[in-house]
């Protein structure tokens, strides 16, 4: 299977077929082999802090995860699977009730695992949060 069409595979996959990622509205916006941008719509129900009007950190710890691991699943061959090992989020600025933005880059791909780098950003390109995650890699094999 071509690149293109693993990617659109991909893309579909998060947005239709990860139940949670599509009951956020969870988008790929953009999607190559190791890079990835997600779009999360703003919707009232993600305020974690009604006083503050700051969206919760759960979700942007998903958006994170999410992107994490559309760009691993990216760099491997059709039919592979990947599952998250470890997750760190560093939260820069309280998030506005707006929508998120965020882009994952792969750092590095191996047999087993991946490392992918997250920025999550909000108006004009502010970073809100950074998010490091380790993925756990399982490649299909050809027959």
């Amino acid at each position: 299977m071509g690149d293109e069409k693993w990617m659109a595979t991909v893309k579909e996959f998060f947005e239709e077929h990860i139940a949670f990622d599509k009951y956020l509205g969870l988008l790929v916006e953009e999607l190559r082999p190791g890079w990835v941008r997600v779009r999360l719509p703003y919707r009232p129900e993600f305020l974690g802090d009604p006083f503050r009007k700051a969206l919760h950190g759960g979700v942007i710890s998903t958006v994170v995860d999410a992107t994490a691991g559309a760009a691993a699943l990216s760099t491997l061959p059709y039919g592979s699977r990947c599952s998250t090992v470890d997750m760190r989020v560093d939260y820069l600025l309280p998030a506005q009730p707006q929508e998120l933005l965020a882009e994952g880059t792969v750092l590095r791909t191996g047999n087993q695992v991946a490392v992918i780098n997250v920025e999550v950003f909000q108006r004009e390109n502010q970073r809100i949060a950074t998010g490091r995650a380790v993925y756990s890699l399982k490649a299909a094999t050809s027959q």
